[in-house]
């Protein structure tokens, strides 16, 4: 139970950093468990993402087997996407850049 305080806690502290728009936490394979937006948006953006990011990982990994993705920043003219990939998760923060 501390645990899931300790998550609540820290996706609050991140949710309310200027500009961020929303959060997701997407599970290894791809499906979303904890989200601030709304259903659409969460699904659209867990399962673009989560491609995104096997791409990445593996491209890092052909790169040089012994490395591995730690964090991926994709910037667009609307906004920026973060995503800190684990093991068994992966975060996604999405915020406005200019705010």
């Amino acid at each position: 139970m501390h645990f899931q305080a300790e998550v609540e806690e820290t996706l609050k502290r991140i949710q309310n950093q200027k500009g961020v728009q929303g959060i997701i936490i997407v599970n290894a394979e791809g499906i979303p468990i904890k989200t601030t937006l709304d259903n659409s948006s969460t699904v659209q953006y867990a399962g673009l993402i989560h491609q995104l990011v096997m791409k990445a990982r593996s491209t890092v990994r052909d790169l040089d087997p012994q490395n591995d993705l730690t964090f991926l920043r994709v910037r667009s003219k609307k906004n920026e996407i973060m995503i800190a990939p684990d093991k068994d998760y992966f975060l996604i923060v999405i915020q406005n850049p200019t705010e």
